[in-house]
């Protein structure tokens, strides 16, 4: 990409259709040695090369570049986009940038024709982040990698032949796995993959997870009125995670289900995702924060999960530690009580729960056990906190 660019220059004109030139991608394929053939011979036969497109490798760094910020299009011309240029003499900037262009290449990485459309490259704006969080948890096997994408992607379609489709898209990974070793991404052994150091230090900078070293906050969660016992967790997470991440650690960490709306409060403020449905003014919690909102120890929010059954929890920051090398954060330290059932109706609704299963001569209880899902009554214990299942469901979140 560094070398494309400089050959860029101060410009290069394009085809009509915004694509190189043919003398110009023949160029290119010499310069950055790309493996294309152009005007490939089959048999006696001669295919000629119509357009640059023809050649994935080319279409791939061209694209790459455009997706990293360092080659922009304008007004029928490839440009260099002179903030960028700062990146070409700093690599590993300059790699990170391409790292991170990697959500924006589904197309490129896996174009469309009359014959074939790759359900990863479709569905490639899920299908990536799920996958970088699965190899950011460590080593996986790459049949589960195939796996992951084929569950993401095979719901949305109608297919003639599920087995053809799902060898394509297995194919298609293994594509990307190729991509991601030549990056220098991603490890390979003979069945398992793994992110490189400086891959898994690109992921957590774009997660905002602190490096060893660096502040890492303690915050106790405790669920408004919950009594007998009072439900709460401790939990250790990196302050430079956004709000809307802190939601997902902390239906992990409870044991919510994440099927319903959700608010946080600070200091008179709602954050949540903005909509035109809400009749309320909402700040966007994807772009703000945990500093933002408790900036030191003792300061407090609060946070309402379903606001129907208007679970409220008291969120405050104890301690201001320090990461640890080789320790993952979030981490659940410890807890106490049981994630009352979704939909039981709040706090009054969850009292009542109780009382019903606790009396089997009770007209309800046998309504209730079948509800709650429960093979007898005795199956939930409102002081078990399920503390390992709370934490492996941290770790697939990551």
């Amino acid at each position: 990409m560094r070398a494309f660019t400089e050959w860029v220059g101060a410009g290069r004109k394009l085809t009509q259709t915004g694509n190189l030139t043919l003398s110009d991608a023949r160029a290119l394929v010499a310069l950055l040695q790309t493996g294309d053939e152009i005007d490939p011979k089959i048999g006696d036969r001669v295919f000629r090369t119509k357009s640059s497109t023809e050649l994935p490798e080319l279409n791939l760094i061209v694209e790459w570049a455009k997706a990293a910020g360092l080659v922009r299009v304008v007004k029928g011309r490839l440009l260099p986009v002179k903030k960028a240029a700062p990146l070409l003499k700093d690599p590993e900037r300059l790699w990170e940038a391409a790292f991170t262009a990697l959500e924006k290449m589904g197309e490129a990485l896996f174009p469309r024709n009359y014959w074939y459309a790759s359900l990863v490259g479709e569905e490639f704006a899920l299908i990536w982040p799920a996958l970088l969080r699965r190899l950011y948890g460590g080593p996986v096997p790459v049949a589960d990698l195939r796996e992951l994408a084929w569950e993401i992607a095979s719901p949305y379609y109608e297919m003639h032949d599920p087995q053809a489709q799902r060898r394509m898209t297995d194919h298609d990974i293994d594509r990307l796995l190729t991509v991601l070793v030549r990056l220098g991404a991603v490890e390979l052994t003979e069945e398992t993959a793994i992110l490189t150091p400086v891959a898994v230090n690109a992921v957590r900078r774009s997660r905002g997870e602190a490096a060893p070293g660096e502040p890492i906050y303690q915050i106790r969660v405790t669920l408004q009125e919950s009594a007998d016992p009072v439900i709460w967790r401790r939990l250790l997470i990196s302050p430079g995670i956004t709000i809307d991440r802190l939601h997902h650690i902390l239906v992990a960490a409870m044991g919510w289900e994440d099927c319903h709306l959700h608010l946080f409060t600070a200091g008179g403020v709602l954050y949540g995702k903005p909509s035109a449905e809400w009749d309320l003014n909402v700040v966007d919690e994807r772009r703000t924060s945990l500093t933002q909102v408790l900036p030191q120890a003792g300061a407090a929010i609060e946070y309402e999960y379903d606001l129907g059954d208007s679970w409220r929890h008291d969120i405050v920051l104890e301690e201001i530690l320090t990461a640890e090398e080789g320790v993952r954060y979030p981490v659940l330290v410890d807890g106490m009580g049981a994630c009352p059932p979704e939909d039981v109706g709040g706090v009054g609704g969850y009292a009542y729960f109780r009382l019903v299963l606790a009396n089997p001569e009770h007209d309800e209880h046998d309504d209730y056990v079948r509800w709650a899902g429960l093979k007898s009554a005795q199956e939930f214990d409102p002081a078990r906190f399920a503390v390992a299942a709370a934490r492996r469901a941290l770790a697939s979140d990551r």
